[in-house]
């Protein structure tokens, strides 16, 4: 074996590292095995003999070469023989392999092209071929050692990538939980009427809101918000907004006002949405806004007070099975400073029922991109017309995938409100 040499001449001629620097030569004869070793030294390639087939791939699975110079008419293992084992022994890394050989019928070629050779060389070698042929592997190998390279890093920023993945999918769901628990109940029973809630994020997290807060012993505050744009952006203002319409704080809910005989009292609705313009353009600091249905129900009376800023119209479901929907659209809240917003009014009767929707229902749409509509939307309420409360929700979700195929691109909320009427003990 000869000694490592320290450097090597590259392909302009100039000492360096390329991507040849080790060459094992393999030739069952001594003599051919020295010329070889001889000319490659001179170049500065660190030289490594073997006398067998078998012998290589001892010593290359030890000392990893670049590049083979292996005669093909060799006794016991032939130099395709050898190539084959060796492929099969060094998968992880590319070895250039040329045949030394006095074959030069096509056939030949073929054979050995299809052991794993790479090149050939005709015997007797010339020097001046010998670094030809070289200097195209080192080509080859330079450009396959890139090309790992640059796998390995693509491989190690997917890695990373994914690893942040995860922890922001963990996250998500942590704020999915967090998101849903901001509707903490999703039905109540008044005696005389009932509230029910449906919210259902199209992603980890969404932009809807919806929810109620009594307002004093006979009436009931409704909202149905959605946020513009979808994720995290959203689902904080969905988070803020739901602070500023909570039901356990009323002190903290811009909806309600203490008066003078220290019991609560409700702003109008257009009050109301006029009050959380100003909050999102002057407090906030943000570009999102959202649409808005906000109703302060009498639940003796079944009056409702409404206004509606931006969102799809409520509908209201009559005892008869007509179905009305009410109110002028309006602008959503935080686009223009100073909007002004109407109130509107209507009478629920005993049987009737209200649901404000987002537009995650009205505008699903189905394979061939037609949206569910109003009309649509009517459709499903009378289908599920002899259901209540929750049930009724679920046949609605149940009704609008199969509307979808299942693939709801929004986030999809409501709030369904029934009138039974008047009782004498209204809880």
């Amino acid at each position: 074996m000869k000694l490592p040499q320290q450097t090597q001449i590259t392909e302009d001629g100039s000492p360096g590292f390329g991507a040849v620097r080790r060459v094992l030569v393999v030739d069952d004869s001594r003599m051919q095995r020295r010329i070889l070793s001889a000319t490659l030294a001179r170049a500065g390639y660190e030289v490594i003999e073997a006398a067998s087939g078998a012998e290589a791939l001892e010593i290359a699975a030890r000392l990893v070469p670049d590049l083979i110079l292996s005669d093909w008419m060799m006794p016991g293992m032939d130099g395709l023989e050898f190539c084959r084992a060796f492929r099969a022994q060094m998968l992880g890394r590319y070895v250039y392999f040329i045949l030394l050989t006095s074959k030069t019928e096509t056939n030949d070629v073929a054979e050995g092209l299809q052991s794993g050779a790479d090149d050939f060389l005709t015997k007797p070698v010339n020097g001046q071929e010998l670094r030809a042929r070289i200097a195209a592997g080192e080509r080859i190998l330079r450009m396959e050692r890139e090309l790992n390279e640059k796998n390995r890093l693509v491989s190690s920023t997917l890695d990373a990538l994914q690893s942040l993945y995860d922890s922001l999918d963990r996250d998500l769901i942590e704020a999915r939980k967090l998101q849903q628990s901001l509707v903490r109940e999703r039905h109540r029973s008044f005696g005389n009427a009932e509230v029910s809630l449906l919210l259902r994020p199209s992603g980890h997290v969404g932009g809807d809101l919806v929810g109620f807060f009594p307002i004093n012993a006979r009436r009931v505050g409704l909202f149905s918000i959605d946020v513009s744009g979808h994720g995290v952006t959203s689902a904080l203002m969905t988070a803020r907004l739901a602070g500023l319409l909570s039901g356990t704080s009323p002190e903290q809910n811009i909806a309600l006002v203490l008066s003078d005989f220290g019991i609560y009292d409700a702003r109008p609705p257009a009050e109301v949405a006029a009050h959380l313009n100003r909050v999102l353009l002057e407090e906030m600091d943000t570009e999102t806004y959202f649409t808005l249905l906000y109703a302060d129900v009498d639940l003796i009376s079944g009056q409702v007070a409404m206004v509606q800023a931006g969102h799809p119209h409520p509908a209201i479901q009559r005892a008869c099975g007509r179905i009305d929907y009410l109110g002028a659209g309006g602008l959503p809240v935080g686009l223009l400073e100073g909007a002004a917003y109407q109130d509107f009014t209507a009478t629920l009767r005993p049987g009737d029922r209200l649901l404000l929707a987002s537009d995650g229902i009205t505008e699903a749409a189905d394979a061939e991109g037609v949206q569910l509509g109003e009309q649509g939307l009517s459709r499903l309420m009378t289908r599920s017309a002899g259901l209540g409360g929750p049930a009724f929700l679920e046949a609605l979700v149940w009704d609008l995938e199969a509307f979808t195929g299942g693939a709801f691109t929004d986030d999809v909320s409501a709030v369904f409100f029934e009138f039974h009427g008047a009782k004498e003990n209204v809880g």
